[in-house]
């Protein structure tokens, strides 16, 4: 059976809910999956899973929030091998930079040797029930290629 990881962190709920809703649809497809904050990851755990999804909120003028910066410099250690990966993350467009998180989070999977299997899901603030509906579609999709590269 596939096994995902997601790691994520959220300041206002709003990634949260994002995270909560991409579960659902991984869930969905009967893969299985297991949720760590940030704070209690480590860059060794990637190693473990199949899958790996990340989300992070932007913070500031395009930044990583505090909390992932550990976790982030961690990952450096580390070899994904084609391991698959997603990221998402809720984002501000009144700062210069829209989902900059996202896109570090996206460039380091790539240097590490993860394969990023979509293009990273930014959501403007809060997301809308369509957006998490989106969310849900992301986490399903993301799920069926890895149960359709196991079998």
């Amino acid at each position: 059976m596939s096994k995902i990881l997601m790691v994520f962190t959220s300041l206002t709920g709003n990634t949260r809910d994002m995270a909560d809703a991409i579960a659902e649809g991984i869930k969905s497809e009967n893969v299985e999956l297991d949720i760590k904050e940030v704070m209690y990851a480590s860059g060794d755990d990637l190693l473990k899973y199949d899958g790996i999804a990340l989300g992070a909120y932007t913070w500031g003028d395009g930044d990583l929030p505090d909390e992932f910066l550990d976790f982030f410099d961690e990952m450096s250690e580390v070899q994904l091998d084609g391991q698959k990966a997603i990221v998402f993350g809720s984002c501000d467009s009144s700062y210069p930079v829209f989902g900059g998180a996202v896109d570090q989070l996206v460039d380091k999977l790539k240097e590490i040797g993860a394969e990023v299997v979509a293009e990273g899901l930014k959501i403007e603030m809060s997301p809308s029930q369509s957006e998490l509906k989106q969310c849900q579609e992301f986490g399903a999709s993301f799920a069926k290629r890895l149960v359709g590269i196991k079998q």
